[in-house]
């Protein structure tokens, strides 16, 4: 009976040791410097924001937070080497919308989105917008939807390339109004910006974040926006809710994620300091302008939203028989 009971003190002790280290861990966190992975190319819309919270995280949580950016594969290489981190706060992966729609395109992909990571926030997101070419001869959606149903296949879009947000967006706009188009894929957005505007391809889905130079100087023309409101840059652009089409809706955003099993007070403490982050002058000064909407939502939101998007690309990519 003594023996017993010395081995049920020494286990308690073992877990209040476990749990006060722990605890411990948590407050002490981040102890040292963190890394940000991103999945894109430096300079680029994703590369911005992730900078810009790095700099915010570092000022707030007073240990330097440091950007790598490891492009490849559609942000792939980043997500997978996230996803086989320590999951102890000192791998962050600063991800896009393709996180969600990857594996219907990659079914060899080592990670999971939901199951290898931890969401923290959604930190922005950009609307799609609708953009013709300007020497195509229509002025605005109707116009346009006219001159599409007319010439049916005769039109074009260019897109980053098979299964990428661009070309689901355009094959979510066919189906939902029954227009048809040919598409053109490219190896990336520089390609279908350039060809818009030399009139190469007739139209294309555009991030606001990364097109909103050209779109504001009128190089290539904006004509609807797939988002909840019209743009700051873009007032005189219709949603496609207004031109009657609701359900048209796509985006590109922007969000920190952390490595499966990082402990939960990491992961609120981050999100705390991401929220705080998104409300500053200088995150609104950089981001707004270029068609973002700022966000910071809570991890279980976020959490939720991530669930919603992957079954909702599921479906989207078994009705365009691509992938898995």
């Amino acid at each position: 009976m003594q023996r017993r009971f010395a081995n049920l003190a020494l286990a308690s002790l073992c877990a209040l040791a476990f749990t006060g280290a722990h605890a411990a861990g948590a407050d002490g966190y981040p102890a040292k410097t963190v890394k940000i992975i991103v999945g894109f190319q430096a300079g680029g819309p994703t590369d911005v924001t992730a900078r810009l919270i790095a700099r915010a995280l570092s000022d707030e949580l007073k240990v330097p937070f440091i950007v790598e950016n490891k492009p490849g594969a559609t942000s792939n290489i980043a997500s997978e080497m996230v996803a086989a981190a320590a999951p102890d706060g000192y791998t962050l992966l600063v991800a896009a919308s393709p996180l969600t729609m990857n594996k219907f395109v990659f079914p060899q992909q080592k990670f999971d989105p939901i199951k290898s990571f931890e969401p923290i926030s959604k930190i922005s997101s950009a609307p799609g917008v609708l953009a013709i070419s300007p020497n195509l001869p229509a002025r605005n959606w109707k116009e346009f939807e006219a001159l599409a149903r007319k010439k049916p296949d005769a039109l074009s879009y260019g897109s980053t390339g098979q299964g990428g947000s661009q070309h689901m967006a355009m094959l979510r706009l066919e189906q939902l109004t029954g227009i048809k188009m040919v598409h053109v894929p490219y190896g990336g957005t520089t390609g279908v910006i350039n060809d818009l505007m030399g009139s190469v391809i007739d139209v294309a889905f555009m991030t606001s974040t990364g097109a909103m130079p050209n779109l504001e100087a009128g190089k290539v023309r904006p004509i609807a926006i797939a988002g909840p409101q019209r743009l700051q840059g873009l007032p005189n652009v219709p949603t496609f809710k207004e031109l009657g089409v609701p359900e048209m809706k796509s985006d590109s955003w922007n969000a920190l994620l952390a490595p499966a099993g990082t402990p939960k007070p990491v992961i609120d403490k981050l999100a705390a300091a991401v929220q705080k982050a998104v409300k500053t002058q200088i995150f609104k000064d950089t981001l707004i302008p270029q068609g973002a909407v700022l966000i910071g939502n809570s991890p279980q939101e976020f959490k939720a939203e991530l669930s919603e998007e992957v079954s909702f690309w599921g479906d989207q990519f078994k009705k365009a028989k691509i992938g898995n």
